[in-house]
């Protein structure tokens, strides 16, 4: 009698081949995720401090600009209120120091003079101190006559022509007499010498 070998079958399972389930897309995606919670956490801490620092700089920022206005607006209140005083008190010194002048022409107004030619002298002397201490006054703040001399060439930046007259004595286009000195203070001119000029006379 032979014995039939049995052969295994190709689709039976032999002890301890078996195969381990295939992963479904539900698992795939549950692997992932459990495996990705722990980087998102860290992106988002990350950027939540991101977030806060630039917030931070942001608020600096924002200060200091707030700030800067600020002192240009106090900057620009100081400088409107230093061209209101220059404006008011611009001739303050030289106030003062004409004071001075105004004094010693009331002294003289106020003084007894008899008739004699002693009390008029002292009259004339009075006054020339006090023109010469108005004259050191105008020194001071730079306050000059325009007094030009007879023959003077005439200059249009300094003197005005009130009139011209014909002259053999001096040169055209030249200073015959000055009717009014001029003043000027620094390099500005206050007011002009009034002056006649002379032209060629007629043939």
């Amino acid at each position: 009698m032979t014995s039939t070998e049995s052969k295994p079958n190709p689709d039976q399972d032999t002890p301890g081949s078996k195969a381990p389930p295939a992963e479904t897309g539900d698992d795939k995606e549950k692997v992932t995720t459990q495996e990705g919670d722990p980087v998102e956490a860290d992106n988002e801490a990350e950027n939540s401090n991101e977030i806060k620092t630039l917030q931070a700089e942001l608020d600096k920022a924002n200060d200091s600009y707030l700030r800067a206005v600020a002192e240009m607006e106090n900057i620009r209140r100081r400088a409107e209120n230093d061209v209101i005083n220059a404006r008011k008190f611009a001739i303050e010194g030289f106030a003062s120091e004409m004071l001075q002048v105004k004094e010693s022409l009331d002294l003289a107004q106020a003084a007894e003079l008899g008739s004699d030619e002693s009390a008029a002298d002292k009259m004339q002397e009075g006054l020339a101190l006090t023109l010469k201490q108005m004259a050191s006054v105008f020194e001071r703040f730079g306050l000059e006559e325009v007094m030009p001399e007879v023959n003077e060439r005439f200059d249009h930046a300094l003197h005005q022509a009130i009139t011209m007259l014909e002259s053999s004595d001096v040169e055209p286009n030249h200073i015959v007499n000055v009717v009014q000195k001029g003043y000027r203070l620094k390099d500005r001119l206050l007011r002009p010498a009034m002056v006649v000029v002379a032209k060629a006379p007629a043939e």
